[in-house]
């Protein structure tokens, strides 16, 4: 008995180191302008469809941008 508890003991240990490492390892994203939008960015599907499609990044989205809204790409850093 003692010996099962203390196997479940380290199991779960381990689990939650394992679990916390992978969530270091996870890439960061990074965002730019797009470089094939042009005009304003009014449908951010339009956007995110030319982001994956064009510029093979994981997706896009329109934000602010100076008066009016641009398209922006976001990426695995």
């Amino acid at each position: 008995m003692a010996k099962s508890q203390a196997f479940l003991a380290l199991l779960f240990c381990f689990l939650l180191i394992a679990s916390s490492g992978m969530l270091m390892a996870e890439a960061k994203i990074c965002s730019r302008p797009s470089k094939t939008w042009t005009g304003p960015c009014i449908k951010t599907e339009n956007c995110n469809k030319q982001c994956k499609n064009w510029e093979e990044a994981r997706n896009g989205a329109c934000h602010r941008s100076g008066i009016g809204f641009a398209c922006f790409c976001y990426f695995k850093c």
